[in-house]
């Protein structure tokens, strides 16, 4: 069969399609131009066509190439990871927009370790410190951050348990989706580590665990700043008290949602 015939007579969308087949020939989007006319082995149809299937009964297209790009790098993604999405490229502009020259900074719950790479590739200069509660995410993100060459600091902790000294920033996007939430069973997240989305709780507990647990690891007048779902903004702010926080705020993405909420560690006289 000749790639073109695969290509039209695939059970998904053709640029999925496309996509999936490049994966497996190891061609570029030229090659798939240039060379349609070519036949291909029965083992190359048969491997394309059972990515195909994969694909059609909603296996996510990051997972079947093993890639996802992010802040304009590819990270390695395997399903012991959420994969990186467009809206969280907000929490690395907000945390890049204050940190300071050789600021250290603690990545929460950091699954491929694409927020913490993504930091420390465009500050190298600071000092990034990434945790996970999960060995096999951390092995992806330490391997995430060897293939961009940064020098982040992976450690196993759950939330602030393994956590040591103080930083500059923190920054997370732990898991906020409440439990029996009808989005678990959709889409892409069906795929997903279900405890890298939910609580099993009301979407909050994470989040809750983290501020309460910040002041003591944040710097005087150091942010946190935690992605959270698209209406839990006014729940998120106020679990920052005013005796102890300032400046809380939420900041929108792309599509107007509140995405991100944060504050700033008050300063101590």
């Amino acid at each position: 069969m000749i790639l073109d015939d695969l290509l039209k007579s695939a059970p998904i969308e053709i640029m999925e399609a496309r996509i999936l087949a490049a994966h497996r020939l190891q061609w570029s989007r030229v090659q798939l131009i240039t060379q349609s006319k070519q036949a291909l082995s029965t083992t190359q149809v048969e491997d394309i066509q059972r990515l195909f299937e994969r694909r059609l009964h909603g296996e996510p297209i990051a997972y079947l190439i093993g890639q996802r790009e992010f802040y304009g790098l590819s990270f390695e993604v395997t399903p012991a990871v959420l994969i990186p999405r467009p809206e969280t490229e907000l929490l690395v502009e907000l945390a890049l927009e204050r940190m300071t020259s050789n600021a250290r900074v603690l990545d929460m719950g950091t699954g491929s370790g694409a927020i913490a790479v993504a930091l420390a590739h465009a500050r190298p200069e600071s000092k990034i410190f990434a945790s996970d509660v999960s060995q096999q995410a951390l092995a992806v993100a330490q391997r995430n951050s060897d293939r961009h060459q940064t020098a982040v600091t992976f450690f196993q902790s759950d939330w602030h348990q393994q956590v040591n000294g103080r930083f500059d920033q923190i920054v997370s996007n732990p898991p906020y989706i409440r439990a029996g939430d009808s989005h678990l069973s959709q889409g892409d997240l069906r795929f997903e580590p279900v405890n890298a989305l939910t609580d099993h709780q009301t979407g909050l507990t994470a989040i809750e665990i983290i501020v309460q647990g910040a002041p003591a690891h944040l710097e005087s007048g150091g942010w946190l700043l935690l992605e959270h779902g698209y209406d839990q903004a006014s729940a998120v702010r106020e679990l920052f008290h005013p005796s102890t926080w300032s400046d809380v705020q939420s900041w929108r993405d792309l599509a107007g949602i509140e995405r991100v909420t944060g504050a700033k560690l008050q300063l101590k006289n």
